[in-house]
């Protein structure tokens, strides 16, 4: 009897381990869409104001650097007006889209532009990162002339990860979980953590809002916290493969 209550019990803990795990993908889906959508285009004025309306609650404890970044971007959305929008899209024209330059270097989203040594587009980098889309069955939407290697295509490719990820557990797959999260995180490892200080430290010589810094410190914040909840799930997920042998 006692054995059956135990294992009813060691039942519910993993069920809610699981839900747990769910939850994280969804909310880290959620938060690489933005962060997709905020380094493709200059914004509009519908996605500054629900920017500035949004709730940061529950990414309030991330870290250091990402609620150093909030308090700039609410700072500087506190402050909105008529004006902010065009301000905004100047300052990521001016760095993102590469309109102005740092002694010769661009700060544009790129891997290619950051890891080789002629600073170029579809250099090795870029390579990589399409054969890694392809082999994983993700292609871009038409119309889309950007390299595969864009930042913003990068997060949207977590994003798809992560709902594989969340539809293997709820399938009470956890090997492909596993293989998933293992997926997902050499991509982040690989193919944005490399890259992404000296991005940041050239965007930052030429970006002038708060907004923008912000979001850089934001990004690199959650890329930091999300590798490590990608190693927490990864370790989960290997005991129980290992419990089951």
């Amino acid at each position: 009897m006692e054995e059956t209550i135990e294992r009813g019990k060691e039942l519910t803990e993993r069920d809610a381990v699981t839900a747990d795990m769910v939850a994280a993908c969804e909310g880290r889906a959620a938060f690489y869409d933005m962060l997709a959508a905020v380094y493709f285009k200059p914004l509009t004025a519908e996605q500054v104001e629900n920017i500035a309306t949004m709730d940061w609650g529950e990414y309030a404890d991330l870290n250091e650097l990402f609620a150093d970044g909030v308090n700039d971007i609410t700072r500087y959305l506190r402050k909105r007006n008529s004006g902010t929008r065009q301000a905004l899209a100047v300052d990521f024209t001016s760095a993102f889209a590469g309109t102005q330059s740092w002694k010769g270097r661009y700060a544009v989203p790129y891997e290619s532009v950051h890891t080789s040594e002629e600073g170029l587009y579809f250099q090795d980098a870029y390579h990589e990162v399409f054969q890694l889309y392809k082999r994983n069955h993700v292609a871009k939407a038409e119309g889309y002339d950007f390299p595969h290697d864009h930042l913003s295509f990068m997060c949207e490719f977590l994003v798809v990860l992560s709902g594989r990820i969340a539809a293997a557990l709820e399938a009470g797959d956890d090997a492909e979980a596993l293989r998933q999260v293992q997926i997902s995180r050499a991509f982040l490892a690989d193919h944005i953590l490399s890259w992404f200080d000296t991005f940041q430290e050239l965007a930052l010589l030429l970006l002038e809002t708060r907004f923008y810094r912000g979001v850089l410190k934001v990004s690199k914040g959650f890329f930091l916290e999300d590798a490590e909840l990608l190693d927490s799930m990864a370790v989960e997920l290997e005991q129980r493969l290992e419990g089951e042998q």
